[in-house]
Parts: C-alpha cells; sequence; structure tokens
C-alpha cells in the first residue's frame, strides 16, 4: 500500500485499489451476498456492509466450475478460495467522480459452466487506456448453481447475478470515474448469450444503454426442456431437482455432475434434440418470468429499440472445438451426413448444404453447419430482429485467421479475444499465436477491436453503417478491414424463413 492508492467509497463501504500502469485498479469487488447457506439458489442478494477501508487487490474466488475451462484447473488452484463468489473489477484512467468516462462491462463466456472475471485474457488495461474508458468485469454463477431449472428456486440465477452487477455499476460507478448513464455491456460466447437475454429481460430495463454481442448461442432452453435436463442432472447425485435436495451438496462438488451428463448427453438425442450433442447441460431458460421470450422474438417486437447494438461472429467459429478435440478435417462422410440431418434448416436442408457447398469436404461441411446453426446465424439473426423492432443493430465478421498451426485454426471461435484485450500470451492468445510475437497484422487489428468498442461505448457509433435488410453491410475484418455485403450470403440463404427460439423438449419419455 502506498499513500496514494486510490480510494473509493462504494453503498457496502470503502475500497482501496492500486495504481498500474497509468490506471486505478479494483479487484474483487463484493457486488453480493456470497450465495451460500440460505441465499444459495437464491437471487443475489445485497453485499454485506463492511466498516473501514477494504483492500481490492486481489480478483475474487471464482465461482464452482468445470475444471477442464479454457484457463485450466491449475489456474483456477492458484486463485482465491472461499464463497464470495459475486464479485467484479474496475479498470478507470482515474477514479474521478467528475470524470464521467464511458463504462464497459464485460460479460465472459464459458458454455455457461466455466469461466471467471480473473482470467489473464480479460485483463482490460489496454480497453480502459487505450479507449479512455471505465471497464468492468464480472463474475457470475455458472453450472447447477446458475442455470439449472430448479424447484423452488428462481429461473437463470446466472443472469439475475449479471442484473445485480449491472445495478452495482448504476449506484456506484461514478466514484470511480464512470457515468452510469453511459453504460455498455459486451460479451463474447455464452456471454453474448447472456448479453442477448439481457436486451428482453424487465429487470434489466434501463441498465444499460448499449450493447455488443460477440458469437452469440442460439441455444436457449424452454422451460420444459430445461426441468427435463435439470431432473437428469440431479439424478447423476440420487437426488431430485429441488432446492432442498441439492443444497446438501457441497457447491464444489456440483460441477463434477454437470460435466458427467455432458459427457452422456449425445444418449438423450430423441429427448433434448439439438441441444443433446452440445454436451453442454445449461443455457439461459425461457421461463416466461425472468426471461418472458426467446431474445430473436422480443428484439422484433421492440424489446430493446432504445438500445444500440453491436454483433458479430468469426467465419471459423466451429473449428476451435473440432482442434480442442484434435479432430480437424477428420470428419467422416457419415459423420457430416448425421451432422447435416441434426442441424441443416428445413426438411430438405442436408441435400441444399451440399448444393451449395459443392466443393466442400464432409469436414468443411460438418463445421459449416454447426458453425451456421451454433453462432453465425443466431447472430445475424439478433441483429435483423432488432432492426425489425425499431432499434438500430450494426453487424461485423471476423475473417482474420489466426496464424498459430500454419492458418489452419482460421478464424475460431474466440479469436476475438486476444485481439480485443490484446492478452496475446494468456489462455486462447496462447493457442491462436503459438506463444509467439504476434504478427503487424494481429496488433492492427487488436487497436482497432478496441477504439471500434471505444467509439461505440461514448458515441453509439462504432464506424462502420448500421445493418438493413436491403444492403445487408457488415464491418468485414481482416488483415484490411473492409465495409462489404455480408460475406456469407449462401449461407444466409439457406436460413431463410429459419425461426431461432428456445430449444423445445421432444420425448420425455426417451432417454438414456
Amino acid at each position: 500500500m502506498t499513500t496514494t492508492d486510490p480510494v473509493v467509497r462504494t453503498g457496502a463501504g470503502a475500497v482501496r485499489g492500486r495504481r498500474e500502469e497509468g490506471l486505478a485498479v479494483f479487484r474483487g469487488i463484493p457486488f453480493a451476498a456470497p450465495p451460500v447457506g440460505e441465499a444459495r439458489f437464491a437471487a443475489p442478494r445485497p453485499p454485506r456492509p463492511w466498516d473501514g477501508i477494504r483492500d481490492a487487490y486481489a480478483f475474487g474466488p471464482p465461482p464452482p466450475q468445470e475444471a477442464a475451462g479454457l484457463s485450466g484447473p491449475e489456474a483456477l488452484r492458484a486463485l482465491p478460495a472461499g464463497d464470495e463468489w459475486l464479485t467484479l473489477n474496475v479498470w478507470t484512467p482515474d477514479a474521478d467522480p467528475a470524470a464521467r468516462r464511458p463504462v464497459m462491462v464485460w460479460i465472459h463466456g464459458g458454455s455457461y459452466k466455466f469461466g471467471h472475471s480473473g482470467s489473464p485474457g480479460y485483463d482490460a488495461r489496454l480497453l480502459a487506456r487505450d479507449g479512455d474508458l471505465v471497464v468492468v468485469t464480472v463474475n457470475y454463477r455458472l453450472g447447477v448453481e446458475g442455470f439449472a431449472r430448479i424447484e423452488g428456486a428462481p429461473a437463470n440465477r446466472g443472469l439475475l447475478d449479471q442484473v445485480a452487477a449491472l445495478e452495482w455499476v448504476r449506484d456506484n460507478i461514478t466514484g470511480f470515474g464512470g457515468d452510469p448513464d453511459r453504460v455498455t455491456v459486451f460479451g463474447e460466447s455464452a456471454g453474448a448469450g447472456s448479453i442477448a437475454a439481457l436486451l428482453v429481460m424487465d429487470r434489466a430495463a434501463g441498465l444499460f444503454r448499449r450493447a455488443v454481442a460477440q458469437s452469440v448461442p442460439g441455444t436457449f432452453f424452454s422451460d420444459e426442456l430445461a426441468r427435463d435436463v435439470a431432473g437428469a442432472l440431479a439424478a447423476e447425485a440420487g437426488l431430485r431437482p429441488t432446492v432442498a435436495d441439492l443444497s446438501a451438496v457441497d457447491p464444489r462438488a456440483l460441477p463434477a455432475v454437470g460435466e458427467a451428463l455432458g459427457a452422456r448427453m449425445p444418449r438423450y438425442a430423441d429427448r433434448w434434440g439439438q441441444a443433446a450433442p452440445t454436451r453442454t447441460p445449461f443455457a439461459p431458460v425461457v421461463d416466461g418470468e425472468v426471461l418472458p421470450a426467446a431474445p430473436w422474438q422480443a428484439l422484433a417486437a421492440g424489446a430493446a429499440r432504445d438500445v444500440e447494438l453491436v454483433v458479430g461472429h468469426n467465419r471459423d467459429e466451429f473449428r476451435l472445438f473440432t482442434a480442442m478435440a484434435g479432430r480437424l478435417g477428420q470428419a467422416t462422410g457419415e459423420q457430416a451426413a448425421a451432422t447435416l440431418r441434426r442441424y441443416a434448416p428445413g426438411a430438405d436442408g442436408a441435400a441444399a448444404y451440399r448444393a451449395a457447398y459443392p466443393g466442400a469436404t464432409p469436414g468443411e461441411l460438418h463445421e459449416r453447419v454447426q458453425t451456421d446453426w451454433l453462432f453465425a446465424m443466431p447472430s445475424l439473426r439478433l441483429a435483423e430482429a432488432q432492426a425489425a423492432g425499431g432499434g438500430r443493430a450494426h453487424v461485423y465478421e471476423l475473417t482474420w485467421p489466426a496464424p498459430a498451426l500454419g492458418g489452419a485454426l482460421g478464424a475460431a471461435h474466440a479469436l476475438d479475444l486476444p485481439l480485443l484485450f490484446g492478452t496475446f500470451s494468456a489462455d486462447l492468445g496462447v493457442l491462436y499465436f503459438g506463444g509467439e510475437e504476434p504478427p503487424e497484422e494481429a496488433r492492427a487489428l487488436s487497436s482497432w477491436f478496441r477504439a471500434a468498442w471505444a467509439a461505440f461505448a461514448r458515441t453509439g457509433d462504432p464506424g462502420w453503417p448500421a445493418y438493413d435488410p436491403e444492403r445487408r453491410l457488415v464491418q468485414v475484418l481482416d488483415a484490411e478491414p473492409v465495409v462489404a455485403p455480408y460475406p456469407e450470403e449462401t449461407t444466409r440463404r439457406l436460413w431463410e424463413g429459419y425461426e431461432f427460439a428456445a430449444l423445445p423438449l421432444l420425448d420425455p419419455g426417451s432417454g438414456a
């Protein structure tokens, strides 16, 4: 501690941060009480007040989660232990209440079952410093704790945690130099899916003015599907999906239950349909209360017409998952055919894909249709729904290929993370850049990302035209970023008329 360390008073008490590279940085600030004991599986409660000045030097403990996350079990073990999972972190150029800088609130991804705001890949120093922004990164409950549809508990507890963090920002960010009237939420993958949900949740209304959704997953569960999955989750532990039963299990033991079911999910294909092969038993639940409707339908009805939106995806999203499984280019013709039957839209979808991509290998078709179903088309359709509802959306596609493995990874899922944060040597940055010094193209694209996101947070204009259904202009992010008609026109046409909605429960009588 030094006499120049910044101190800010919040509603629960004063916090002391540190000066780091021209910024004031505060880590591990509670925005809600620990969700344990009587608060287990409940909506988040206000943080416990404290006396004196609390040192905000270290990230809070990560929520209980599967150890197979992108950071790995070693990185998780290096973080603090404890029950105070619901914390956030603030990077600010100056903790001066008169500064009133734009605020960006990061919601991390991780399949709704792993990830944490203290990940080195989410170090926000460059974004805060280069963009002259206040940047906040948040934890939220994951897996069974945050998203399982449990009897006696509100649905979507992880989303409610995010709302509580945004309420904390509204009430406290002025003291950190931020403007509570200029808040932008941004997130990737499950973080982008969370943002799609927040856009249409009554409880989140008015808490942010702008949103950036990077690679929106199309996996939202119907209430019936979520309840059935929760029953299977609890059965893995020999329990019922109730607060009374699951509260008897240590929170740190429950991720193993989700992991065990995830490995067996493909056996539930006749019951859970397209959700089964994802091996992820968690998603936002369209329960009719916390989340009243699927984002695409609600946005088209005008639910967030006053929120300015940036949304986009990467060209080769699904290649990350084939690479991590060690199966790049290895899909057989039989596997590709099964994947096309499962995910291609319409009765003749498989044949339409083969006709649209006549030179594609089985591996390319296997990846293409899963990229389109899981991320590309849900992201594009979110923009189209926002425009149809009277709002404004700007669309981008990242097409620049990562240099690792001779470019074989292409522009795969989450390549935008090391580019946006400039964290080339952390987490996925190591995969995509091989631990090597990033090429100049990557550094330039990284600076472009931060400048565009900061401009959007400041003015609502990221620097390229809003999307409209006639011209369909998008920002294409390659070695030379250009504005052009949406590059995946072939795919867009294949999916015309398909409606993204909450995934249904097909046949509750079938299963593993």
